[in-house]
This record gives C-alpha cells, sequence and structure tokens, in this order.
C-alpha cells in the first residue's frame, strides 16, 4: 500500500509559540502514514524564543529540517518551507493546530484521486471554553459553508489545512509575499488558483484540531488584521481585473453575522451573533486603516511579480 502512496512535505510556519510547536510535532509524529513518504520543515518566522531544543526531541523520529528566518510573515515563511521541500505534494499546517491521526491520509487520498486539485480539510476549535476562539472558528465554519457548499467544487480553505502539488504552488505563485500578516494570504492564494483554472475540494475528513488561545485585545486584533489583509487581498485582484475594488454583498454580511440563529435561536445563540457583529466592527475598522494608510503613505504597492 506505501508504494502507492504519494511523498508529502508538511511545512509549519512558527512564530514565538514554542508549546504550541511541540503539540503540533507531537500530533504530526502520531499520523498514520509511512515515516518514509512524509518530511516536516518548520520554519522559524523570527521569533525571539528558543525553539532548537524542541525540534531536537523528534529530529531522531522524524525527517525534520528547522530553518530560521528574519520575521516576514507567514506567507514568506511558507513559501521559503516549499522551497526546501522535496515531496510531490506540499501540505500546510500551522504551530497552534494539531493534525488528526488520519489527516495526511486523507488528503492523500483524494490527491491521487485528482492531483492537480487543491485540498482541504476541516479545523474544528480546540479550545471549548474559550468564547473569543468559538466566535473565531463559527466564523471560519460559516464561510466552509457559504464558499464550500458543493465540496467537489471548493473556493475557499484556510492556510493551516490543505495540500497542493508542489509543481502547481508555484505555477500559480505561492502565497503571496505583500501580505505580511496572517490575514488574507490564503483567501488570496485560492482566487488566484482558481483564476489558472484550477479546482478545489473539501476533504471533510482531514481534520486538524485548532488551539488559538485568545483574549478581549488579541481578538479585536485578530480580527483587525483580518480586515487589513482584506483590504490588501481585494487591492491586489482588482489589479489583476478591472481595477476595481469589489465587496461582498450586505446578504452575506447579513448571513454571517446571523449564521449562529440559523442553527438555534437561545440565548447562546445570540451572544455569538452579538460577538460576531463585534468581528466584523473590527474587520471594518482594520479595511478603512489600511485603506487610508496607503493613501496617506502615497505609495503605491508594487505590481506582483511571480515567487521562484
Amino acid at each position: 500500500m506505501s508504494d502507492l502512496l504519494p511523498t508529502f512535505s508538511i511545512i509549519v510556519p512558527t512564530y514565538n509559540r514554542p508549546r504550541g510547536l511541540k503539540r503540533c510535532l507531537q500530533a504530526i509524529e502520531a499520523l498514520n502514514y509511512p515515516r518514509d513518504l512524509f518530511e516536516v520543515i518548520v520554519v522559524n518566522d523570527g521569533g525571539d524564543q528558543s525553539l532548537a531544543e524542541i525540534v531536537a526531541e523528534f529530529e531522531p523520529r522524524l525527517f525534520l529540517r528547522y530553518v530560521v528566518q528574519q520575521n516576514l510573515g507567514p506567507a514568506v515563511a511558507r513559501n521559503h518551507g516549499a522551497r526546501l521541500a522535496n515531496g510531490r505534494f506540499l501540505a500546510f499546517t500551522d504551530d497552534d493546530c494539531a493534525p488528526a491521526s488520519s489527516w495526511l491520509q486523507k488528503l492523500a487520498v483524494q490527491l491521487m484521486a485528482e492531483p492537480r486539485k487543491m485540498a482541504g480539510g476541516y479545523t474544528r476549535n480546540a479550545l471549548h471554553r474559550n468564547p473569543f476562539s468559538i466566535t473565531s472558528q463559527l466564523l471560519v465554519d460559516f464561510l466552509y459553508h457559504y464558499y464550500n457548499q458543493t465540496e467537489s467544487r471548493a473556493r475557499f480553505f484556510t492556510s493551516n489545512n490543505f495540500a497542493v502539488a508542489a509543481d502547481l504552488f508555484w505555477e500559480v505563485g505561492g502565497f503571496e509575499e505583500l501580505m505580511s500578516l496572517a490575514a488574507g494570504e490564503d483567501r488570496e492564494l485560492c482566487d488566484r488558483w482558481l483564476e489558472h483554472g484550477l479546482g478545489m475540494v473539501f476533504v471533510r475528513g482531514a481534520v486538524i484540531y485548532h488551539a488559538h488561545h485568545l483574549q478581549l485585545f488579541s481578538f479585536w486584533r485578530q480580527h483587525f488584521n483580518y480586515g487589513r489583509g482584506a483590504w490588501l487581498y481585494r487591492w491586489l485582484r482588482s489589479q489583476r481585473k478591472d481595477g476595481v475594488m469589489h465587496l461582498e454583498s450586505p446578504t452575506f454580511y447579513f448571513k454571517l453575522i446571523s449564521y449562529p440563529l440559523t442553527m438555534a435561536q437561545d440565548i447562546r445563540a445570540f451572544l455569538l451573533t452579538a460577538m460576531l457583529l463585534f468581528t466584523q466592527t473590527a474587520n471594518a475598522t482594520g479595511f478603512l486603516f489600511q485603506q487610508f494608510s496607503r493613501r496617506s503613505s502615497k505609495k503605491k504597492l508594487p505590481v506582483r511579480e511571480p515567487v521562484q
């Protein structure tokens, strides 16, 4: 059976989360996939916390490579790891994620059947008592429900759970390195992927567990940055098309905010609706901040060149 399975390079960008990285590597070590068919590339994005001891703990048991770059953001870190990759397919996850044991096997089955498609899995929140983490997960659930209703014709995956053929990843240009925040770079890549006429398929059984602990300020900052990333994504998209920045319809935002009420109409659902409204307020603030920052700087963003 292992002779039929493809090789993978699992790329994990990390920044100042040593405990999260250790949990991630423990989960990767437990993958139900032949050990000689995957490697792990950990890219430290200029964090100031030492990770060498954590990585060294796993080196005897995994084909593992550890590299350090200056702090340039997760998009650059993922591209850095992809340049070092030897696998036929690239699988991306993050340092606050723990893949289920069947994660890589589920992605492999799909990619063997349709190697020219991007395969993305399902993310579950691992912090069931954190209301901010619950709300962020609910937002992702809505986006997957909205964009991926037909699993064989998906349109959006988060960057912590998808896999692609390495050659096709570079054919479309990799992650957009102008997007230095952990915000919107996945959406921008998916958009370009589809523009190249390539397909996406949602693999519901390819599960990772996301443990991103949030408090009020970090929750606001996360969604503020999502707004900044959304502006840059839409600006980049406009440069490839008609020069006009297009937004989603008002119906999209109404459906997003009211999403909890489609599942229940109790006090918890109303509280989650209020928190989703809070995320969109932060998002809109970040969007406007990025727009006015560009105008005030009077700088023209560089035209995208393919990443190699």
